[in-house]
């Protein structure tokens, strides 16, 4: 993201955005870790500091909202568990894979080889992302428990230490899969037959998984709320995508002449995006700001931030007063 503000913004301002993205993500890793924390069993003291999941919460607050003036809405749920179980062999992400990567590649007229070895590329990716980043995560985990022992040591419980992860770490939960697995077929049709629309997912669909972390906790997990959402916030972004596209591949180019990795190499003709960074409503707003309002948009992200940061701080220290508030009467109630 940083490299994508860098390449299309001048050089000082590229990195102005990037700070403005990632403060303006942290503090809203801050007001949902709660959320976060109780809906999700083991996940004391962690938080979700990435933009493309922190962009999702706006949408899920406002959608969720709005679903619940329709009267008796909220009763209207799907058994993600039960749900999951009856998806069965289609319900995997390798099985997944690979048939819509036959697909794609039979709609783009490959030979039998060419549809074929697509179809399996994509069930590998669609298989192996979530997996390699899932041990990578279980290597970290006791590194933040350990900092975190670390911390309340040092402070003795003074301070309320939350710690960034990834969400890999929750990604497995039923009605995560079960949206996503929902989701998947949808976003491709929709990339097809929306108009305006140039972005075709296929990678990207990888990290659909990603995408839901932070949204079912404010929708206590309900799968009918959860696609709803999804479905408004990949509409939204499928059209961010095709808005920043040129300055994706800008970017994606930089690396590639830098580094020569070949994951990173656009075909001429063609223009990339991702489905996850590049549909983030951070990410667009903050581009389009400095871009198109230049030294005003710049003032108006430089004190919306600061509101944030004091806003922040406030529920901290209140939160904070009322823990020892409640400690000071836990200590003063008599013990029978």
């Amino acid at each position: 993201m940083g490299n994508l503000f860098y390449n299309a913004l001048r050089v000082y301002w590229g990195f102005f955005a990037a700070i403005i993205c990632y403060i303006i993500t942290l503090v809203m890793a801050d007001l949902t870790a709660d959320k976060f924390q109780n809906y999700y069993e083991g996940m004391e003291g962690i938080s979700i500091p990435q933009p493309f999941c922190q962009g999702m919460v706006p949408f899920a607050v406002v959608i969720n909202k709005a679903l619940d003036l329709i009267p008796g809405f909220e009763k209207l749920n799907i058994d993600a568990e039960g749900m999951k179980k009856k998806f069965g062999l289609l319900g995997q992400p390798l099985f997944l894979g690979i048939i819509i990567g036959c697909g794609i590649g039979i709609l783009a007229r490959e030979d039998v080889k060419g549809f074929l070895g697509l179809g399996i590329k994509m069930g590998a990716v669609m298989e192996l992302i979530p997996r390699i980043t899932r041990l990578f995560i279980e290597g970290l985990h006791p590194i933040s428990e350990a900092t975190k022992k670390l911390i309340d040591k040092k402070f003795q419980g003074k301070i309320d230490l939350n710690i960034g992860m990834t969400p890999a770490l929750v990604i497995e939960h039923p009605a995560t899969l079960v949206v996503s697995l929902l989701l998947i077929p949808v976003t491709l049709i929709l990339s097809v037959y929306l108009p305006g629309n140039e972005f075709l997912p296929l990678a990207s669909l990888a990290g659909m998984f990603y995408l839901f972390p932070l949204v079912l906790p404010i929708t206590n997990g309900n799968v009918v709320k959860s696609f709803i959402v999804g479905l408004v916030v990949l509409i939204i972004g499928l059209y961010f995508v095709t808005d920043l596209a040129p300055s994706f591949t800008l970017a994606a180019k930089d690396v590639y002449e830098k580094t020569g990795d070949k994951a990173v190499a656009i075909p001429p003709g063609f223009e990339g995006g991702a489905l996850d960074f590049a549909s983030s409503i951070f990410t667009w707003v903050i581009f389009k700001a400095i871009s198109w309002f230049k030294y005003i948009g710049i003032a108006v992200l430089s004190i919306f931030t600061l509101g944030m940061l004091w806003y922040n701080r406030r529920t901290i220290l209140r939160e904070h007063r009322e823990r020892n508030s409640m400690a000071v009467e836990a200590d003063n109630t008599p013990k029978k």
